[in-house]
């Protein structure tokens, strides 16, 4: 049964783990105002269709090569962030690549992008600041009435060209379709790709890191520095910790990391006969939900974040685990083979008003998607592997969005709900993948290694 061995696999191993301080992700600052002359115009397409939108190459108003490679980021990464939520149509960049350089982004050749038939043109410019920083300044332009509908500028460090490419994205897809952006968002997944490079196994165990990247798989970087077993790790609401299941102690017990600061707790407080892993923050951060073995059994307990207020959820001598939480806090649906085989549950944080929600023959890892559409995605087993299905709660209705290619697994939901991160065999080894909550859109996000347990900050 999958399920015992999820848990005999979070109790097999063993090593010591250090806090690894990561540095935080250079800010850029909150734009400004909208400008007098900032029209507040929604651009739309043709009848039944997205508007097509145009993102040429941005202007480098500096010639030193940091700015002019800085300027190429800033547009590659935005023209691949406004494509990733499927609001608008990018007209391809060969198609429009004979059209000149506009002088400046406030005198576009609207003339010329008529005739390619777009209805949007994103124009932008990079240069250097007095300090060494960039500036960066993007205009939106509706193209039919040649008016700009957004315009905005941001100056700061010149570490990360990509940041500024998913704020603007992001503030885009808010101003043009009231949609709240996963750019600028991070997964967070383990790894065993230091398995080789740190030694090997220790004593038979697996060596896994816990590692984030951006949301679309670059820069990925380690927070820890372990040498044992690291997993399941989950962000906190706010970005700035991430809570997962570590050996560091030679048993499996929560920790929370403040990766920004280099901080490590454990608000479980597990010893050698106490164990606890598979972590879960409540939407606001203030709360735990995890497993447990301390009363003799696995399982759910809730605390607050800091170890504080700590009592039990389920009580069955099956084995309880992965919860996750209700986006109004109100709910946990868990993992329980209390009928048999490992189910999807949820009850009331209260303890009462338990309920089965899935009927086949084996399900696992649900997570609960925290936007307005009120879905649960988990894993199901399917032919020789595993599936990905989301099961709406309102209906009370699943459907399946992985079809039988490898073994597909570990669901997370984006804070906006609209996609999913999730691990799969598909290409030989386990790797991080993203996909649209109706099955679309299928990218790969991580190839070095075997790489598991994906979690979407938000």
């Amino acid at each position: 049964m999958k399920l015992r061995i999820l848990l005999s696999t979070v109790l097999a191993a063993a090593a010591g783990v250090a806090a690894h301080q990561v540095q935080p992700p250079q800010p850029v600052p909150p734009p400004p105002p909208p400008q007098q002359t900032e029209v507040q115009l929604v651009i739309s397409g043709p009848t039944g269709g997205p508007p097509k939108y145009g993102v040429p190459e941005f202007l480098a108003l500096s010639s030193d090569r940091e700015t002019v490679e800085a300027a190429r980021t800033v547009a590659d990464v935005l023209f691949k962030d406004l494509e990733f939520e499927r609001e608008f149509y990018l007209i391809p960049r060969d198609t429009y690549r004979s059209i000149p350089a506009a002088a400046s982004i406030d005198t576009p050749p609207f003339d010329r992008w008529l005739e390619l038939g777009a209805d949007a043109l994103v124009l932008g410019s990079v240069q250097r600041s007095a300090s060494g920083g960039l500036q960066v300044r993007v205009k939106l332009y509706n193209v039919r009435t040649r008016q700009s509908v957004l315009a905005r500028e941001y100056s700061g460090s010149a570490a990360n060209p990509r940041q500024y490419a998913h704020t603007v994205a992001d503030e885009i897809h808010q101003h043009q379709r009231a949609l709240r952006g996963v750019a600028r968002t991070k997964l967070t997944f383990s790894s065993d790709r230091d398995g080789e490079r740190l030694g090997g196994p220790i004593e038979n165990r697996s060596i896994q890191e816990i590692y984030i990247a951006d949301y679309d798989g670059a820069n990925q970087r380690r927070v820890t520095v372990n040498r044992t077993l690291n997993i399941t790790p989950v962000w906190s609401p706010d970005g700035r910790a991430i809570a997962y299941t570590s050996y560091r102690r030679g048993f499996p017990d929560v920790f929370v990391s403040f990766i920004y600061q280099g901080k490590l707790e454990r608000p479980a407080n597990g010893t050698d006969r106490i164990h606890n892993f598979l972590p879960a923050w409540s939407p606001d951060g203030a709360r735990l939900a995890f497993t447990s073995n301390r009363d003799g059994n696995s399982e759910i307990y809730v605390a607050n974040a800091d170890g504080s207020g700590l009592r039990r959820l389920t009580n069955h001598p099956a084995i309880d685990s992965t919860p996750t939480w209700s986006p109004t806090a109100q709910q946990v649906a868990f993992t329980s083979d209390r009928s048999g085989s490992p189910q999807i549950y949820i009850v009331g944080v209260d303890g009462v008003g338990l309920r089965r929600i899935t009927a086949e023959s084996y399900c696992d890892r649900a997570t609960w998607s925290v936007a307005p559409f009120n879905e649960i995605a988990y894993t199901c087993r399917s032919g020789g592997g595993y599936d990905i299905k989301v099961y709406d709660v309102a209906t009370g209705t699943s459907r399946q969005i992985t079809f039988g290619e490898g073994s597909n697994e570990s669901p997370a939901f984006a804070p906006n709900g609209r996609h999913l991160a999730f691990t799969s065999t598909r290409n030989g080894k386990t790797q991080v993948f993203t996909i649209a909550r109706d099955g679309r859109d299928l990218r790969q996000i991580t190839n070095s290694g075997n790489n598991r347990f994906p979690g979407w900050s938000q």
